[in-house]
């Protein structure tokens, strides 16, 4: 197993949270599915269509990452977890998709938030260069944009290679 680099390690997580919060943002959670666990993308879905069904959009203005720290990280057998205490700064509101009027939040104030998000990388993880080639065709892919192969759209799961997002809890 390869040794593990924390400062990449938050870089990544960083990354991770701020891909997340810009995807709620455009309502469609395909630009990060393959950085989060299938739990999470089912909750944030249900948000994002709660969010349409009231027409609806959440707004993270001026999103950034104040701090991020590794909390703790624990190797079984089968998997590795990290969990990580992640400090977001952000304007939060909720806008009318029709009008762009501001229907609750603060548009004006950022807001500090604690995050605890807990990722997990298979034991058995495969070399990350073998996912530069997509599986369906073998075309150059970038692992960090969509993880969908532009040529063929198949679709390859960042959870054989690489940490996914497997909870996130926002205080």
């Amino acid at each position: 197993m390869e040794e593990f680099n924390e400062a990449m390690f938050k870089t990544k997580v960083d990354n991770v949270f701020v891909k997340l919060y810009t995807a709620i943002m455009k309502g469609n959670l395909d630009e990060v599915s393959h950085f989060i666990s299938d739990e999470v993308q089912s909750k944030y879905n249900a948000y994002i269509e709660e969010l349409n069904a009231k027409n609806l959009r959440q707004m993270y203005d001026e999103l950034n990452v104040k701090n991020t720290k590794v909390l703790s990280r624990d190797i079984t057998a089968e998997k590795e977890v990290v969990k990580v205490e992640l400090i977001s700064r952000y304007m939060d509101y909720l806008i009318d998709k029709d009008t762009g009027n501001v229907v609750s939040g603060d548009d004006t104030r950022r807001v500090e938030r604690t995050n605890y998000l807990t990722f997990e990388k298979k034991i058995s993880t495969k070399e990350i260069g073998l996912v530069r080639k997509c599986p369906g065709c073998g075309a150059s892919i970038s692992v960090n944009t969509s993880g969908k192969c532009e040529y063929c759209g198949t679709i390859y799961n960042l959870e054989d290679y690489d940490y996914i997002l497997v909870s996130i809890n926002v205080n």
